[in-house]
């Protein structure tokens, strides 16, 4: 049989790299991407095809697809996990905050599924696309991420119809917490923003209290790992999976009555007093 080839974006540390291993094991051939050249020393070290990648970056994207078109015949996984959270408020970090956000949450996640769809449609592939519970509740200081999440599930819905005539299917993941460097990236996010002229920085520990959110109780994200991979592998994978501490309880909370939940949120970070 012909070995199967996954695309993993995003695998410097964390889901990602836990993806890439386990992906590996179960016997795919592994293209593994990242940004910084030790992370792609330590990924071709373990025996990945490690490409840099800055999903933003048009021409090393193309750069990716003429590598997949000279050594590959079709990609049968696309897992598209990049991505990063932008904390703090929606004002303070204003609009341009938010075009960072969904320039990499959103539109590179296209943006790389376009650039490889020749490839998917090749081997009748499937999409996955790494969502958050975020997109389902949504939190103060987390406005722009839970925004760009909301997005990736809507997308996820409309390219799955929009594939479905080319055999390729689309797979929609919202993690809980899971263990990573998402959160202490998220906080140093935040810290970017907090500043004594903003309005919020009486509360500023609400703001750092939900950077920090992802990482309450985390679950392995080998545990991820291996749950997503057995989902792919699976006949028929769902169309929205969820994984890890959360992913189940956090979306039934946000099916409490609207102002019983934005009592219980402004309470829990610190906006139930006014300043």
């Amino acid at each position: 049989m012909t070995q199967p080839v996954a695309l993993i974006t995003g695998c410097s540390s964390g889901i990602g790299r836990a993806l890439a291993t386990e992906f590996q094991q179960a016997g795919y051939r592994v293209w593994a991407t990242a940004r910084k050249a030790e992370d792609l020393a330590a990924l071709e070290a373990a025996g990945f095809t490690a490409i840099a990648l800055d999903v933003n970056n048009p021409a090393e994207l193309a750069q990716l697809v003429a590598r997949l078109d000279e050594a590959e015949s079709g990609l049968d996984v696309l897992i598209n996990n990049a991505g990063y959270g932008a904390m703090g408020p929606l004002l303070d970090g204003g609009a341009e905050a938010m075009r960072r956000q969904f320039e990499t949450n959103v539109f590179a996640l296209v943006g790389v599924t376009r650039a490889c769809f020749a490839h998917l449609r090749r081997n009748k592939g499937l999409v996955v696309n790494i969502g958050s519970v975020s997109s389902v509740l949504v939190t103060p200081f987390a406005g722009a991420y839970c925004a760009s999440k909301a997005a990736v599930h809507a997308l996820s819905d409309a390219l799955r119809m929009e594939l479905a005539p080319f055999a390729i299917d689309v797979m929609e993941v919202q993690p809980g917490a899971i263990a990573s460097s998402f959160g202490a990236n998220a906080s140093r996010e935040a810290e970017q923003l907090l500043d004594e002229g903003s309005p919020w920085w009486p509360i500023r520990e609400g703001i750092r209290a939900r950077a920090r959110a992802s990482q309450d109780n985390p679950t392995p994200a080998s545990h991820f790992a291996r749950n997503l991979l057995a989902a792919v592998q699976s006949n028929k994978p769902p169309r929205l999976l969820r994984i890890g501490n959360g992913s189940r309880a956090l979306p039934l909370l946000a099916m409490l009555p609207k102002a019983l939940l934005e009592r219980v949120l402004k309470k829990r970070f610190g906006l139930d007093r006014t300043l």
